[in-house]
This record gives C-alpha cells, sequence and structure tokens, in this order.
C-alpha cells in the first residue's frame, strides 16, 4: 500500500486543547518534561519525522486512534538473530532475502496497518511489509546482509507494536485452508442443489399438469447439467475417498456413498438421453450437499483435538538465558543442549528440565504436578520445564531439553491417549464395512434376480436400493441428532466434545476427581490467625502485610488478601527474603514471618502454644505460617486452599447416584487425605503425591470397574484426562488441561457435573431411537427395493426424508425436555 504524502507539520493535528499532551502517544507530559511523556515516545516521533512519515499522525486523529506507546521486543535481540531460531521461524527466499510472519501487539486500526507498512521507509534493508489487521499478523521480508532481524522487531516495539514469532502457523494456516476450502464445496454444492431442486419442482408439477414431452426434456437435461459439476466438483470427495478404499480393500462409508452418486447419475442421465425412465438429479444433488455439512463437522472436532498439544507446548519459554564465562547469551530454547548452564530470574519459567547449580528459591510447579504448595529448591534440586521460578535468581544445569523435557513427554502421553481412542472408531469402521459390504451384495443379488425376472426393470431396481439404504441416515443424521444434544448441554454452560462422551457417561462408573482447582478454590487463603496476645495479635496483621507487600509468593499473595483492610506501617528498610521466608525491621525490632523451620533456623524456639498451633494447622491441611517481632513468637497462621462450597453436597450425590468417586492429586498426602475426609471419602480412594504418570496409571487401573471419568484443571492432570474415557476440565483451569478434555465447564465450580450426567442419560435414549429407527428403515427399505415396491422415484423421495425424520425425532425430544425453562 502507497503512504500518503508526508505533512510537513509534526505536531497534533488543530488538536490545541492537548497542550500538555505528549505529541505522539497524547499521554500527560510528566513534570520536568515538555513535548513527550518519555524519551521513547521522542525518539519514535523523530523517527517518523526523519523519514518523512509525520501524515501518520493525521490518519490516526481521522479515524480517532490513538498512537500506541514505544515498547521492548519480546524476545533479546541475540534470540532474534540467533540461526536455529531463523531456521525456525523464518523462510529463505531466493536472492539472500528472508520472510517471516510476525504477530504483533497494540495493533487496532487501519493508522497501524498504515504505519507498519511504511516499516521499509523507516528501516532501510526491509524490503516489504504488510500487515492482517484482522489477525494483527505482519509479513515482512528484508534482506539479512543490511539489517538484522533484531533491529526490525526492535523498531516495530519502538513504533509500540511489540512483535511475536507466530510459532505454529503453518499447521493453522493450513488447516485454515483445508477448511475454507470444504466451506466453498459446501457453498458450491448448496448452490447447484439449490437450482437442481427448483428445477426438479417443475418436472414433478410437469407429471401431474400434462407437461409436454419437450419441455421435460428440457427440464431434464437442465437438471443432468446441474447435478454433474455437484457430482464431480464437490462431490470428488467422496470419490477419492471410494478410489482409495477400493485400492486399499477397506471398504468404509465413502463407497457406497460414491457408488449411489455415480449410479443416480448414470443411470438419471442414461434415462435423460433415451427421453424415458426415472431421474434422480435431486437427490443426487442434495445428497452431496448434506453429506458435506457432516464432513465439515466432523473436521471441526478433529480440528479442536489436535489443539491439545500446542496448548501444552507454549508453557515453556521461547528464550533461555545462557551463561558463558562472565556473560550471559539469550537463545531460543531449540539452540540449548544437554550441559548448559543458564540463568533463571524470579518471575520466569524454567526453559528445560535441569538441575539447580547456585541458589536458592521457591518454585511454582502446580500446573505440572498439581501440588498446591510452592516448593523450596537449592542446589541439587532437579526443576522442570515450565514451571515458574518464584523468589530468587538461580542458575540450573540442563539435563534434558527439548523432546525430552518432562512438558515434552506429557505432550507425547496426551497424543497417545488420543490416538489410543481409535479402537472406538476402527469398531465403527468395521460395523460399517460390514454394512457397505452388505449393501454391495444385495445389490448385485438384486440386479441378478430381476435380470432373470424382468430384465427390463432390473437396473432400476438395483438403483433404487442402492439409493434408498445410502447411508445418510446412519452416518449424518445421527451425528447432527447428537449435535442437538450437545447443544442441549451447551446452553447449560457444559461443552462437551463429541456424542460419545455422553454416551460413556450414561451408566456409574468411577469419577476421579483432583483436588487443586477442582474440588478446591485453588489459591492461598488465610484460615487460621492465632496468637496469646490479641492486641499483638492484631498489630502484626499490619507488620506482616508490609513484609509481604513486594512478594509475588502464593503465600504472600494470600496474606494481603487476608489483609487487605489492614493498614501496612513503613518499614526501616525494604524486607528480604530468606530461606523459606522474609525478614525486615521496623522500630529498630526484627521481624520475620516464615515457615516453623525458618523461624526455628534463625534461633528462636516455638514456645508450647505455637507448636500446638502448628500442629492444628497441618491437621487442616494447610500450611503453617509463623510471625516473629524481636526475640518473641507474636502469630501462627495457616494458609489454605478452602474447598469450593458445593463440593461436599456434589460429591455425595454423585455417590448416591452409584459413582464410585475419589481423589487424585499431585498435593501432600497429609493435605488429600485431609480433604477427602472433610467429604466423607474413604481413605482408599483419596491419593496424594502424585505425578502425572501415576494419575494416569490409577485411570487406567480403574478401566475395568466401568467408565472411568476425571475431572482436573492443570497440566498435571492432562494425561489423565485423555486416558480416562471421559475428561473433564473446569474453567480456571490451565490450556492444557482444557484442550485435553472431552468436556469443558464454561462456568467456575462444579455445578455443571450434576447436569451433565444428567443430560447425558437423558439424550442416550434419543440416540438409541435414531439408531434404532436408522436401522429399522434401512431393512425395511432394502426388502421393499429388492421386492420391487419401492422404485427409483420412491426411493429418492423416501432416502432424504428419512435422515429429515431422525433428526426431527432428536430435535423435537431435546427441546422438550432441555429447552427453557
Amino acid at each position: 500500500m502507497s503512504a500518503p504524502e508526508p505533512n510537513r507539520s509534526l505536531a497534533p493535528p488543530e488538536g490545541a486543547a492537548l497542550a500538555k499532551a505528549c505529541l505522539h502517544c497524547r499521554e500527560p507530559i510528566p513534570r520536568g518534561r515538555e513535548r513527550f511523556c518519555c524519551s521513547g515516545c521522542e525518539a519514535v516521533h523523530g523517527l517518523l519525522s526523519r523519514a518523512g512519515l509525520s501524515n501518520y499522525y493525521r490518519v490516526a486523529e481521522d479515524l480517532g486512534a490513538t498512537p500506541p506507546r514505544p515498547q521492548d521486543a519480546s524476545d533479546p535481540a541475540a534470540a532474534w538473530d540467533d540461526p536455529r531460531f531463523l531456521e525456525l521461524h523464518t523462510t529463505l527466499l531466493p536472492g539472500g532475502q528472508r520472510q517471516a510472519r510476525l504477530y504483533l501487539e497494540g495493533v487496532h486500526c487501519a493508522a497501524c496497518v498504515w504505519l507498519v507498512e511504511a516499516l521499509p521507509r523507516l528501516l532501510p534493508g526491509v524490503v516489504e511489509a504488510r500487515l492482517e489487521l484482522g489477525r494483527a499478523l505482519a509479513t515482512v521480508r528484508w534482506d539479512p546482509r543490511a539489517v538484522p532481524l533484531s533491529e526490525v522487531a526492535r523498531t516495530l516495539a519502538a513504533l509500540g507494536y511489540r512483535p511475536h514469532p507466530a510459532r505454529g502457523l503453518e499447521r493453522s494456516e493450513r488447516a485454515r485452508r483445508e477448511e475454507r476450502a470444504l466451506w466453498i464445496r459446501i457453498a458450491v454444492a448448496g448452490a447447484l442443489a439449490g437450482n437442481v431442486m427448483l428445477v426438479s419442482f417443475a418436472l414433478y408439477s410437469g407429471a401431474f399438469g400434462g407437461m409436454d414431452a419437450g419441455t421435460t426434456q428440457w427440464f431434464r437435461l437442465l437438471a443432468l447439467g446441474l447435478t454433474v459439476p455437484a457430482v464431480v466438483g464437490p462431490g470428488s470427495l467422496f470419490l477419492r475417498g471410494a478410489w482409495g478404499a477400493l485400492r486399499a480393500r477397506s471398504p468404509h462409508m465413502d463407497l457406497p456413498v460414491a457408488l449411489a452418486l455415480l449410479v443416480g447419475l448414470g443411470w438419471g442421465a442414461a434415462n435423460t438421453l433415451r427421453g424415458s425412465g426415472e431421474v434422480y438429479f435431486d437427490t443426487v444433488s442434495v445428497l452431496v450437499f448434506l453429506l458435506l455439512v457432516g464432513r465439515a463437522l466432523q473436521h471441526r472436532q478433529q480440528r479442536r483435538a489436535g489443539e491439545a498439544a500446542a496448548a501444552l507446548g507454549s508453557l515453556a519459554p521461547r528464550s533461555a538465558r545462557k551463561v558463558e564465562g562472565e556473560r550471559t547469551q539469550d537463545v531460543p530454547i531449540e539452540a540449548l543442549s544437554r550441559g548448559d548452564l543458564l540463568l533463571v530470574r524470579a518471575g520466569e519459567a524454567f526453559p528445560c528440565d535441569g538441575r539447580v547449580e547456585e541458589g536458592r528459591s521457591r518454585i511454582d510447579a502446580s500446573l505440572l504436578t498439581g501440588e498446591s504448595r510452592p516448593r523450596a529448591v537449592a542446589s541439587g534440586d532437579e526443576v522442570l520445564a515450565g514451571t515458574l521460578n518464584l523468589t530468587a535468581e538461580l542458575r540450573v544445569r540442563a539435563l534434558r531439553t527439548g523432546e525430552e523435557t518432562r512438558l515434552a513427554g506429557i505432550v507425547a502421553q496426551v497424543e497417545e491417549c488420543q490416538r489410543r481412542k481409535a479402537p472406538v472408531v476402527a469398531w465403527a469402521d468395521r460395523i460399517a464395512g460390514v454394512f457397505v459390504t452388505g449393501v454391495l451384495a444385495l445389490a448385485l443379488l438384486t440386479l441378478g434376480l430381476w435380470l432373470w425376472l424382468d430384465p427390463a426393470v432390473a437396473v432400476d431396481r438395483a438403483v433404487a436400493l442402492l439409493i434408498v439404504t445410502c447411508p445418510c441416515a446412519l452416518g449424518l443424521a445421527t451425528p447432527l441428532a447428537i449435535a442437538a444434544a450437545l447443544g442441549a448441554a451447551a446452553r447449560e454452560g457444559i461443552v462437551v466434545k463429541g456424542g460419545a462422551v455422553l454416551q460413556a457417561l450414561a451408566a456409574p462408573g468411577t469419577l476421579w476427581l483432583d483436588k487443586t482447582g477442582t474440588l478446591s478454590e485453588g489459591r492461598a487463603t488465610l484460615v487460621a490467625w492465632e496468637g496469646p496476645d490479641p492486641e499483638a495479635l492484631e498489630e502484626a496483621k499490619g507488620w506482616v502485610k508490609a513484609l509481604e507487600a513486594s512478594s509475588t509468593h502464593p503465600v504472600a499473595q494470600g496474606i494481603e488478601e487476608a489483609f487487605a483492610d489492614i493498614a501496612a506501617p513503613r518499614l526501616d528498610a525494604p524486607p528480604q527474603a530468606v530461606a523459606a521466608g522474609v525478614a525486615g525491621c521496623l522500630g529498630g525490632e526484627r521481624l520475620l514471618v516464615g515457615s516453623p523451620a525458618c523461624v526455628e533456623s534463625s534461633g528462636l524456639d516455638l514456645p508450647a502454644w505455637a507448636r500446638k498451633a502448628v500442629a492444628g494447622v497441618l491437621r487442616r491441611g494447610a500450611t503453617p505460617v509463623v510471625a516473629a517481632r524481636g526475640e518473641r513468637i507474636v502469630a501462627v497462621g495457616g494458609l489454605g486452599d478452602p474447598l469450593r462450597p458445593e463440593a461436599r453436597g456434589i460429591v455425595k450425590a454423585l455417590a448416591a447416584a452409584g459413582w464410585r468417586v475419589g481423589i487424585l492429586s499431585g498435593d501432600h498426602p497429609a493435605v488429600v487425605s485431609a480433604v477427602g475426609a472433610a467429604l466423607d471419602l474413604p481413605s482408599a480412594r483419596c491419593f496424594g503425591g502424585l505425578l502425572p504418570e501415576e494419575k494416569r496409571a490409577r485411570v487406567e487401573a480403574s478401566r475395568g470397574e466401568g467408565p472411568v471419568v476425571m475431572v482436573g484443571d492443570g497440566v498435571n492432570d492432562a494425561v489423565a484426562l485423555a486416558a480416562a474415557d471421559v475428561g473433564v476440565g473446569v474453567r480456571g483451569g490451565s490450556e492444557a488441561a482444557l484442550a485435553s478434555a472431552d468436556v469443558f465447564f464454561a462456568r467456575r465450580g462444579l455445578e455443571g457435573l450434576p447436569r451433565l450426567l444428567g443430560t447425558a442419560s437423558r439424550t442416550l435414549g434419543r440416540v438409541r431411537t435414531n439408531l434404532v429407527l436408522s436401522l429399522a428403515y434401512n431393512l425395511l427399505a432394502a426388502f421393499l427395493a429388492v421386492a420391487g415396491v419401492i422404485g427409483p422415484l420412491l426411493a429418492a423421495v423416501l432416502m432424504p426424508l428419512s435422515s429429515l425424520a431422525v433428526v426431527a425425532n432428536s430435535y423435537r425430544g431435546l427441546l422438550r425436555e432441555d429447552g427453557p425453562r
């Protein structure tokens, strides 16, 4: 796109009211500055001026947009220019140029498009920049001999559009192209089917109204001319599938569909050219359209199932800080090798599995292990890719990178468990193969029988059989009826990824529940606060809050939330993190908040009341925290993960309905036992301290006791969710767990679980009715077609009517029971 002519004025247009607003971003100017709010805005303003692009401000003003503030690049410069990064995320073009697809933050209007596409004028060496506004995806082509990619990223960030490599874009683009092509087929097939139906209405009317032979022949030829493109165009999808089935000697549903299409089209064309006999063009064209709609719904489900691994892999950072001598270098995680020494700062995720070489910190591994309490690590301890370093800088020696990490192993296990559900599909394929083989054999027998009885009608009888027994009712109507059931569940805030899920949930079996974030709230909450001196206990709330104010530790956040209305005093100096605690000073007195071990290691002894309070906190399954001022213990607190209010009632109702309910958690076994006791669950069905692989083993060991359901929210649950017959992800959980689950609760809490089971039991009856109706129709219709009672014309009418009848039955029942109340 060509840029407008530059505007000589760099000031905002006619915006006199903005005298104290930044000339670039329009934000207020702080004291001490005159024209710009920061040096970044001043630098960008100067950059646009020197490039002759100051008219950008006029474009933004006309669109009512505010220029974004300058940003830092999403990854360090060394990471952008690393050869491995360039190999993975860019494309080498003829002539030595490269092209990259980048996702840009802050894109919101046409002015952004104008500025990003003017990048070649801002940065010599950039050949072309194109921005897709709807998806904020920029395609940048540049000459790496003239400018490095890091400079391109830095310039975009300076303009306010922080760039990120669009990882996984090729696969998503391919899926998007395939889906777009399929919907184009559907649109073409629908248009052709609609026109063929109009022509058929004229033919049906003429059959009863005395249409002359010439007009009838003209309408037949017109219908033939519209049906041929429908079959060889959109319908070629089924023709190719049938040809593949023949070559592989593995018959499936595409084979009778393709045969019915070709025989219906061919015999109709022969009758049209002969000028006598029936034609089936309306049936053929509508069949192509309906079957393509069913195929599109199937592809959508497959695409959603394939998103699980991408969600899991996104937990690891894109780059890492590699220590080389006295300096650190930012490298992409793909460039890491076993033995590399890495620097991981507080608040960052670990890029690989490794061993701590230097430093002490606490890590949050809840997404991978399910443990609600942050875990202390020191030299010699192992850490996992994707877990979060909370409190201090660590130096870590890489042990496993890339596909060897625990996170990658979880990804592989999720994919394996999803593939392992293929036996159900294989069983359906075997049934379809028997059905297809039976229909083809019966059609040949019918043809042979009528060639012996009456050769003049033999082909009509065989064609009528193929059309009337077309597997549309079995292969299309039932999935659409199930879609109605899924829609009813969705209105209850329950997203179900397939009809097989409802069937698996119809009968009671084993139901495993994760603890952290599923049965519990998934956050640290102060559940105890006691001490011998009420006045000192109340005063301690303020200075404890002050000590924890600068910490991002979940325990600190729980304390801050509990003491939100308490005024915090000003400490003598900033608080300092110590092992499993935090220390400070107030009025010359030393303050300390931490675990009992932390306080005792500082030289203080816990008095009898404090030991008793700590033991009480542990019995409740909570984390004890001790507060000391000077030489005395002032308070003992307990931070726990409280159960959801509805958890006890729901677990009791599930047990009463025949479900064997238990807990699988990565949290401490003592905590899990306390939760199980609060829910009246037997201790033999409450397991704590489990790794993801151990959760999966427990799920698989339950398979002999009926259907197995797993309910969870963390990455540590993803493998178990995929291994269970039905995996249920709760709202608020990790994206990876939700992507691996078969069911997703769009509303918080567990209230959706009883509604899900109720919906399954109600809809299974509808599904069974559909199957009985479809099979009964096919058997009866086949018998009547072989007997000659049903001719091709009646078969053409009955075939779509049977499918519509099954769908109508499903919607009728569901609307009555699952509609508005």
